[in-house]
């Protein structure tokens, strides 16, 4: 935070945000940020405009209900203030486990939002020792994460809808304390700092970054492999290897790519691949435990495996026993969901012979998919 602006505090309070920050460094927060809890105008507008015209898809998150996610006084009555904080997440590159194996976005390798969640809950610990109302709030449909932290000056508005912070680029998870004591806000909101970069847009797979910071959710890979229903064809090529998430555009961020942007050494519970066979044939209990803390669609693992069999039309080798048996399996498989992404990967694969196993199919997306 700039020391201007702790000038500006009075003295107890300078006293407390000083407490603030010191807190939220030690409790591994690389930024955080003050601002004023007022309805959030400009995203509510926009979030409201981009699900009229259909970008938000089958998205919900703070597309649901605009009206709640950008009213920080909804998430506490009485709030004054947003204390934003930044968590870093940014990983070496994995090593490539070997082939059958889906790619898991770096977000996602462990659970990076129930760290940030521990690291706001012990800023609002401290403002509640001093008797201040706090309430953490962090992924969970209630708060526009990015809008907040750019009122409080954290970042700017990257071209791919990312907030970037100076120096430091995109590889952060955002989250807040709303409180009810009346801190001085930390902006004002930084400028473009993209310029007329627009790597970003260039590298999507889909072309789903249709202007600058406008994302066609319908397009974007991140979505589509955790949303419900089908991938639909024209995207199932894109998928490559992706199990969950997409960081294509963050990849070739050049803020990100600089000596300077933050990177954190590997952890030992990361997990940034997944075999195929093993979503293929785990239970749905087995796979939950592994895989539960992402968003899965209805918390069905059948979404799962519908895209690990996406991958393995892109990326097994028909010559593989492995992958027959695999396929063999997934046309067998009780989901229809399953059972239609597998006759495109069978197809893809160029097994053909493997269809006869659905000789009296009569579920209509499997029926579907076999007609098309």
């Amino acid at each position: 935070m700039p020391a201007s602006v702790v000038e500006l505090l009075g003295g107890a309070e300078a006293k407390l945000w000083r407490s603030l920050v010191q807190t939220a460094k030690a409790a591994g927060l690389v930024d955080i940020g003050v601002c004023e809890a007022a309805a959030l105008q400009p995203a509510r507008a926009v979030l409201s405009q981009r699900k009229s015209a259909g970008l938000a898809g089958s998205m919900q998150f703070t597309y649901r209900n605009p009206g709640r996610s950008s009213t920080p006084q909804r998430a506490l009555p009485g709030a004054r203030s947003v204390v934003v904080g930044a968590w870093a997440y940014h990983r070496r590159p994995a090593e490539v486990p070997g082939a059958l194996s889906g790619r898991v976005a770096s977000y996602a390798w462990t659970d990076h939002y129930a760290k940030l969640r521990c690291a706001l809950e012990a800023v609002a610990d401290r403002l509640r020792a001093d008797g201040w109302q706090a309430r953490v709030h962090s992924d969970d449909n209630s708060l526009v994460d990015r809008n907040v932290a750019f009122n409080a000056g954290l970042g700017w508005y990257g071209k791919n809808a990312n907030l970037l912070l100076p120096g430091q680029g995109s590889w952060f998870v955002l989250g807040a304390v709303v409180t009810d004591a009346a801190l001085a806000p930390t902006g004002p909101p930084l400028v473009d700092g993209c310029g007329p970069c627009v790597s970003c847009i260039d590298a999507c797979p889909t072309g789903a970054i249709i202007a600058p910071g406008v994302v066609d959710a319908r397009r974007c890979l991140a979505w589509l492999v955790q949303g419900p229903g089908e991938i639909p064809v024209k995207f199932r090529d894109a998928v490559g290897d992706r199990l969950y998430g997409c960081d294509d555009c963050q990849d070739v961020c050049p803020p990100n790519l600089r000596s300077g942007a933050v990177e954190v050494e590997a952890e030992a519970e990361a997990d940034p691949w997944v075999q195929i066979r093993f979503v293929l044939l785990a239970t749905d209990e087995e796979l939950l435990a592994r895989v539960g803390r992402w968003y899965i669609a209805k918390r069905d693992p059948n979404v799962v495996r519908r895209t690990a069999v996406v991958i393995l039309g892109n990326t097994g080798d028909p010559t593989d026993p492995e992958v027959r048996e695999l396929i063999g399996g997934a046309l067998g498989h009780p989901s229809g969901l399953v059972r239609s992404h597998a006759v495109w990967a069978a197809r893809k694969l160029g097994l053909h012979d493997s269809l006869v196993a659905l000789d009296g199919e009569t579920a209509p997306e499997v029926l579907a998919e076999l007609n098309r």
